[in-house]
Parts: C-alpha cells; structure tokens; sequence
C-alpha cells in the first residue's frame, strides 16, 4: 500500500495565498474496499497551513468536493437560524441540501455543514485531520464526509445528515421518549463496528474522542462515528504505544492515558466501556448534579457490574424493567471489562463485536406499558405532557374519574454541562 507523506512546513494561516507541494506524487494502487490509501501526517502539532490547491490535489480519488463558502451559504441559507441544529467544540452546525443544481453528478439529499469556530476548542489542525482521516476511511458506522470548503481563514466540512442527532441527545434530552433496550443494543453494537474497523485497519487509526456526543444516529438508529479531529495514527513496529498531549473529555478518557499521555487502543476501548454504562444506567459518565459519590458513574457503577444482586439498582429506570435480564448481565460483564484499570485486560474491539453480536437476540423482555407520542399543533413534541400510557393511573379527583392520569415522561436527569476536553501537556507530546 502506498504511503504519501505531506509536510506542513507552512504556518501562514490561510488557504489562499501560496502552494506547498508535497513531495512525492501519489501513487495509484488496487485496495480493498476497507482500506483506502494512507497519508502520513507530519508537522500537524503546529498550526500550519494546507492550502486548498494542495489538499484538493492531495486527496485526488477520495471522491470529496470542494465546496466554495458561497455554494455552502446557498445551502444553508446563509446559515439560517431555521437550519441550526447545534453547537459543539469545533463550532455550529446547520443543515443544508445539496442537488444537481448545486454541482451536476450530486444525488440530491440533506447534509449537516460544520464551520469552524477560529475561537473555539479546536482549529485548523483539527480540521485537517478530520478531513485527511474521512477522505481515506469507509465504513457504513462512519459518518461520510462529502466535501470541505477552505478559503483564506474559512474551515467548514460537509457531511451526511443524521437525522436523530447524537446518542448524547437521546439518551439524555429531557422530555424524550426513553430508548427501547433493543434499540440501545443495536446503537453500541454498530458503534464497536466502527471503532473495531479503526483498530483494524492496515494502518491502526486511534479514535481518542469516543463518547456519546461522537455517536451520530441515522433514521434507523445506526450508529456511525464522528468527529475525527483528534483521532491518531496508531504505533508502528515495534512501539506499543503513541505519545502524546492528552486530549479528550473527562469522564470518557482512560486513566493510564490521562496519567501518562501513552495512546494504544486500549485507550479506545475503555472510553467504549463508559457509553455502554452509560446506555445501561441511563447516567452521565460525570454529573456533579448528584451526590459526591454518584458523581463519577465509573467509580460509583463499576463495582456492581459483577454482581447481580445489585445489577438491578443501577440499570436505567425509564426501561421499566423492560430489558434482557441475560442481555444486561453479559452488557454489564462486558462493561467491567472494558473498564479494567489495567489496559491488558480490556478486550480488543474485535471480540467487544462478538460480544454484542449475541445480545440483539435474546427475546426476554418484559412486555412494558404502550406509549404514544402526543404532538401539539405545530407538529412538535409537548415538553410537559408528551407521553401519554395506554394504562389508567389513579384517579385524582372525583370530579376527574374517568380521565387519566397524564404520565409526564419517564424520570429523566438533570443534564450536566457538556465537559471540556482535556488539554494536559504530558512528556513526549
């Protein structure tokens, strides 16, 4: 396979003046479908500058477009507040609509454009190599990346719109509809297809930002990953491990790699151990608005997962017990696992997959109350009063005897701010 090394020797920070080349012209080769051709990012510590030129000529064959800011601003119409659909660390994300009118040879279909805050948690570096990384990685739990725009202090990337948003929001967002167990099997199965498919390439990609806000769901609840912007080359020959600044969110990122800034996929594996806690417990991985032992959910849940006793204390509530009580016990095993202090003892992702693959079978559950969804008028969820159960409650009043009682959601929990990566320089960064 092919490797093509670019240097970043630049650090004029726009796309539209000068032209670096890189220095050796790609060479075309036959691939399988899950491996596509490598660069070898050099230099991406700095603040450098690929300009547009060399990265469009660079990544000849990825199939990405370049887009110009006016093209996106058509799209989204100029950014509309109507086409907003959120916020993270690498800036505000609108949804837009691309067709033949826009570029002939474009399927016509919805995408969510990400324009980079030049303020914000992440920049150029993370920009290029998001793009670097998706313009050479397919895989159907990957987000697609489409094209990027690059014009002098302009960072946007388009991609694939995922109509259900991130697992973050439905797991979490208040007023929702709880998600069934099956379908929480179903999103942490394809999510471990897509990191054991990083692990797993010819070249190992290491994911670093696993966690719920990364996991994108389509119409159908397929899990796929986004957010590549910190993602590293994983070690080569002989080395066991990446050396590097620690980087990532708290809660999510595993203690050796905190401690010690050494990356491996291990690392990976742990943050997957947290989201499926997660999707078991229905808790954040960190929530400081609970009591000082529950705060952190890997020191408070972990110690249970091996009991089964106690396994049903710390199983989310809004699942009314309607859940695989075998499937619980081999997610949770699995989850203890994942979280060991000791990196070795984790499992590669590869048998996570074989693990899960099982779970989505098991037919014991519990049959729960029927639930409805009423929408106002607009079309739009009611906040207060948007789950009605098909079973009468206890009568309230006299008066109000043949009515039943409004069932206002599940219990749900507080949303705690979204944590903040973790910048910690550390030796060898």
């Amino acid at each position: 396979m092919a490797v093509i090394k670019i240097f970043l020797r630049s650090i004029i920070p726009s796309c539209s003046k000068g032209v670096v080349k890189p220095e050796g012209k790609p060479k075309k080769e036959d691939s399988k479908q899950s491996s596509m051709t490598r660069f070898a990012m050099l230099d991406l510590s700095y603040p450098s500058s690929m300009f547009s030129e060399d990265l469009s000529t660079s990544l000849v064959g990825s199939n990405l477009h370049v887009f110009t800011l006016g093209e996106l601003k058509v799209i989204t119409q100029t950014f509309s507040s109507a086409n907003f659909l959120g916020e993270g660390g690498f800036g505000k994300v609108h949804k837009g609509f691309i067709d033949d009118k826009l570029r002939p040879g474009l399927k016509a279909h919805p995408v969510a454009v990400k324009n980079l805050d030049l303020e914000g948690l992440q920049g150029h570096r993370e920009w290029l190599t998001e793009v670097i990384f998706l313009a050479q990685l397919s895989h159907p739990h990957l987000v697609k990346l489409i094209g990027y725009c690059c014009e002098e202090d302009n960072r946007l990337l388009v991609y694939e719109y995922m109509p259900r948003g991130s697992l973050e929001n439905q797991l979490f967002r208040r007023y929702s509809v709880s998600l069934p167990w099956a379908t929480r099997m179903k999103i942490v199965l394809g999510a471990a297809k897509g990191l054991a498919y990083l692990h797993e390439a010819e070249k190992p990609v290491i994911y670093r930002d696993f966690k719920a806000s990364n996991i994108l769901l389509d119409s159908d609840y397929n899990a796929k990953l986004s957010d590549f912007g910190l993602a590293k080359d994983g070690p080569e020959g002989d080395d066991t491990h990446v050396s590097t600044r620690v980087m990532g969110t708290q809660g999510y990122a595993a203690p050796e790699y905190v401690m010690t800034g050494h990356l491996t996929a291990m690392s990976d594996v742990y943050s997957f151990g947290v989201v499926l806690l997660e999707l078991l417990t229905g808790r954040r991985s960190l929530d400081k608005n609970r009591s000082p032992r529950e705060q952190n959910l890997v020191e408070w849940a972990r110690p249970m997962l091996n009991d089964h006793r106690k396994l049903g204390r710390i199983m989310d509530p809004r699942l009314e017990g309607s859940y695989s009580e075998t499937g619980a016990r081999k997610a949770a095993a699995l989850a203890y696992q994942c979280l060991s202090q000791r990196p070795k003892q984790r499992p590669k992702m590869c048998d996570v997959v074989q693990t899960l693959e099982p779970l989505q079978d098991y037919e014991d559950i519990p049959i729960g109350p029927f639930v409805y969804t009423v929408l106002s008028e607009s079309g739009s969820q009611k906040e207060d009063n948007d789950i009605k159960e098909s079973e009468p409650k206890k009568e309230l009043k006299k008066d109000h005897q043949r009515h039943h009682k409004l069932h206002h959601g599940h219990r749900h929990q507080n949303r705690s701010p979204r944590m903040s990566p973790i910048h910690l320089k550390s030796k060898g960064a």
